[in-house]
């Protein structure tokens, strides 16, 4: 009877160090949020602002339901510290560091998420972390990530469309993601990508396999299911949308009503989705395993309150390195002014013509110092634009889905074509990003690559890369954007061999131009 009073008491004790332990933890990470409040702001705002993204409010509801379901089989788990957790929380605070210098606001988003289940590794131990690993790892969905699935969801949905129409006989000519009908043109736009679809049934997806299946094999392949299923979907909504609007003389399908069908239609495939998964339910099945030791003693099922504290404090003074690490470093580079771009062109024929070739030129987000000049020899005609970027930030970065070549639905430029080749200027290799832009009564040929630390890319990664080294190891943060265009009438071939030749004559200069804007005051 004594003994089993002893354990009895011994059992709420646990209890309570957990319930203390689990309320810790609980402060512990909403005082990191703050102190990363600039990352964790730039996703509450993603998600106000933006509809494809709205769903993040639910996330972090959505997983404290998930842990609360499994709260009585978590009381039942030993819990202490594991200072191992303190080597991840570094790595994920400098790699969180680096993405803040080269301004990946996605990559510090991660990171920032990531650390919440490291947190709860640190403080309540391996258990606890493996028992409450998919709530945790379902906090990643809260992360506005999919942007860069747009082109390639456009690419696709434009594929499908295309050749379903030609499969039933509709007569098409593409161009791009633009394509004509005899009754009426389309274009596949981001809002037809089927971005939101996806999102939501991935989303939605996780938290139904999870609540429903028990087996790791059910789960993974529902999963997989609402991934492929609402690409697919948006595809067959997409034709049926031109379908009707071809079929009805451009009457129907062809406004907003074409995206309440999108929507109705996404409802119905994701209702059909789950009412098939609903047949390998498992809820009869016992849903956890849980691993319990009943000889074990007070030394080694649950750690003192003092352990639990200094892990805190500990992980708060780690979680505090980086931010702090950061905000020294963007001072330095602030301090490092640059100047304006200056090229001093040497007598190669080429002179400068106070007439525009075009009214195109590229759009920029934030302040950025630019430098655009039309260019004529004989009778080769070379717009050149570079546009440099310093104290960089969000809003104002080289690096940024703002920048870009012409807008989605321009009222004079279309995107056609955009490939990457490599050229030889002075017998050295240069890769650079090749773009057709056409207009009703001109079509332009465009070239362009990034200078960073007197290097040149075409990647935006390595771009990015190269402006945390510099931010780094020299508190610089320049980075330029060069752009050549020019006129074409038959073949790209015409535009090719001006801006050819007009890099072999004055890319030396640009680059020397560059470097100088890199030189302090």
């Amino acid at each position: 009877m004594n003994t089993l009073t002893s354990l009895n008491q011994y059992d709420v004790t646990t209890d309570n160090h957990l319930k203390i332990a689990s309320l810790i933890t609980i402060i512990v990470i909403m005082g990191i949020l703050g102190i990363y409040y600039q990352t964790t702001w730039s996703m509450v705002a993603t998600w106000n602002r933006s509809e494809t993204y709205a769903h993040g409010f639910l996330i972090l509801p959505f997983s404290i339901y998930m842990i609360w379901t499994r709260r009585r089989q978590l009381l039942l788990l030993d819990h202490q510290p594991n200072f191992l957790a303190l080597i991840a929380l570094c790595g994920l605070g400098f790699i969180w560091l680096i993405a803040t210098l080269a301004s990946v606001q996605i990559v510090t988003q991660y990171m920032l998420v990531a650390i919440i289940p490291i947190i709860v590794w640190a403080i309540l131990g391996n258990h606890i972390l493996i028992a409450t690993a998919f709530p945790l790892v379902y906090l990643f969905f809260a992360v506005p990530f999919g942007d860069v699935l747009i082109p390639p969801l456009i690419d696709f949905t434009a594929d499908f469309t295309v050749r379903a129409l030609q499969l039933t006989g509709v007569p098409v000519f593409r161009e791009g993601t633009f394509f004509s009908l005899p009754t009426g043109n389309w274009s596949v736009v981001e809002a037809c990508s089927g971005l939101r679809y996806l999102i939501a049934s991935v989303t939605l997806g996780t938290l139904y396999a999870y609540l429903t299946y028990f087996s790791f094999k059910r789960r993974i392949i529902f999963i997989i299911l609402s991934i492929i299923v609402p690409i697919i979907a948006n595809g067959i909504r997409a034709y049926l949308i031109v379908m009707t609007g071809h079929l009805s003389g451009m009457t129907l399908a062809v406004g907003v009503d074409h995206l309440i069908y999108g929507w109705i239609f996404f409802g119905f495939v994701m209702l059909l989705l789950f009412w098939i998964g609903s047949f390998w339910r498992e809820d009869d099945e016992i849903k956890q395993v849980t691993h319990t030791n009943k000889n074990h003693n007070k030394t080694n099922t649950s750690s003192s309150l003092n352990r639990t504290l200094l892990m805190a404090f500990t992980v708060f003074f780690v979680a505090l390195i980086w931010p702090i690490s950061a905000s020294y470093i963007d001072k330095q580079t602030k301090l490092n002014a640059t100047h304006k771009i200056e090229i001093n062109y040497p007598q190669k024929d080429w002179s400068v013509n106070s007439n525009p070739m075009t009214n195109w030129e590229p759009i920029y987000v934030g302040e950025p110092t630019k430098l655009y000049n039309n260019y004529q020899h004989n009778n080769k005609r070379v717009s050149l634009f570079i546009t440099y970027y310093h104290n960089q930030h969000q809003g104002n970065e080289l690096i940024s889905f703002g920048n870009i070549l012409v807008k989605e639905q321009d009222d004079i430029w279309r995107n056609i074509n955009e490939t990457t080749r490599t050229v030889v200027i002075n017998s050295q290799e240069l890769k650079i990003r090749q773009t057709q832009l056409q207009s009703s009564s001109s079509k332009l040929l465009v070239w362009r690559w990034y200078w960073l630390d007197d290097f040149e890319t075409i990647s935006p990664y390595v771009a990015k890369a190269l402006l945390a080294k510099s931010m780094l190891f020299s508190n610089s943060d320049g980075g330029a954007e060069i752009i050549l265009a020019s006129h074409y009438e038959n073949s790209i071939d015409e535009a090719t061999e001006a801006m050819n030749q007009f890099l072999s004559d004055l890319k030396p200069s640009i680059l020397a131009g560059l470097r100088k804007a890199e030189e302090p005051f």
